[in-house]
């Protein structure tokens, strides 16, 4: 995944050392002076939203794809994930899943390579780049869940050979065939041509939804699941949709 900053993982120290700054900034300081002083001091950072956190003195950057924290001033950023010790809730987690939300009925299904498992039953969405070995992964997970109809929209944005693979797997006779092959026994597409637009609105489309790296799974729900999602999360998480 492309992130702004590099991902790190927060420690109780360095959260409590953030913490004891940001209480020192005045209480008046609103979101919205905090947004122009983060923008202008991170660049080309798209910040969607700032928003007060549970935590005195913390605020919840959202940068789309990625949730940051500041303390009042702007002055120190924190990276990494949040994590309710009482409940081991990743909050960071949740807060993504939830403001990243989309309308799973909306998405245009004709632009993806459609496989059915079992009888078909449950519903996920797949951004997926054929030169992605987390793809790969994931495709091998998905044999062993079962009652899933699995919409794949190609996502070359690996490389131009992605683009390549992906044009000879949409022009295949058989598309669930010619993806499935090359995923998980390796066999290249065989070279053919056709109307490959649905390649380039799926581009424009995930760019559209923040999906910044493969494999990004969408459930029914909305709610999404970054890389290659392991088959007893992803059998939990397919579970909880309503």
């Amino acid at each position: 995944m492309k992130n702004i900053f590099r991902p790190a993982i927060v420690a109780a120290v360095a959260l409590g050392a953030i913490l004891g700054i940001g209480c020192s900034a005045q209480a008046d300081q609103t979101t919205d002076k905090l947004k122009s002083t983060l923008q202008s001091r991170m660049g080309e950072a798209d910040i969607k939203s700032i928003q007060k956190t549970q935590i005195p003195g913390l605020y919840e950057v959202n940068l789309g794809s990625q949730i940051v924290y500041s303390d009042a001033t702007g002055n120190y950023v924190l990276l990494g994930d949040l994590v309710d010790t009482r409940t081991r809730t990743n909050l960071t987690e949740a807060r993504l899943a939830e403001t990243n939300k989309i309308d799973f009925a909306k998405l245009p299904f004709e632009n993806a390579v459609k496989v059915v498992k079992g009888n078909g039953s449950r519903k996920i969405a797949v951004f997926s780049d054929p030169n992605c070995p987390y793809c790969k992964q994931l495709e091998t997970t998905l044999k062993s869940v079962d009652n899933v109809t699995v919409y794949t929209f190609l996502y070359p944005v690996l490389s131009p050979d992605s683009t390549v693979k992906s044009k000879s797997i949409w022009c295949a006779k058989d598309r669930a065939v010619a993806w499935e092959s090359w995923m998980l026994d390796h066999k290249v597409p065989a070279m053919a041509s056709c109307d490959t637009a649905a390649i380039d609105k799926n581009l424009k489309l995930g760019q559209s939804m923040n999906v910044t790296g493969t494999p990004t799974v969408f459930l029914a729900d909305g709610r999404r699941l970054p890389g290659a999602v392991p088959a007893d999360r992803l059998e939990k998480e397919l579970s909880a949709v309503r």
